[in-house]
């Protein structure tokens, strides 16, 4: 898969995953992808709720990586 395919298919798994983010009050913003690491920011209520690793890990990564199977993991940069 192409750096733009993966990029593609991260963006596609962010854009399912958003509106649930946003009738919460937040949302999560793509700043990168290093070497199979997905580097995002979550934003709004997501930056102080105290579920956001658990929603970063079993909501956002699982996505992602149904999309993109080759990404190792994804980080929330604050």
């Amino acid at each position: 898969m192409t750096e733009q395919e993966t990029l593609n298919n991260v963006e596609k798994a962010l854009d399912e995953i958003r509106p649930f983010l946003i009738s919460d009050g937040g949302n999560i913003k793509l700043l990168s992808i290093e070497d199979d690491i997905v580097k995002v920011q979550l934003e709004g209520a997501c930056t102080g709720c105290s579920v956001n690793q658990m929603t970063l890990k079993n909501g956002v990564e699982a996505t992602i990586k149904k999309y993109a199977p080759q990404i190792k993991e994804v980080v929330n940069i604050g």
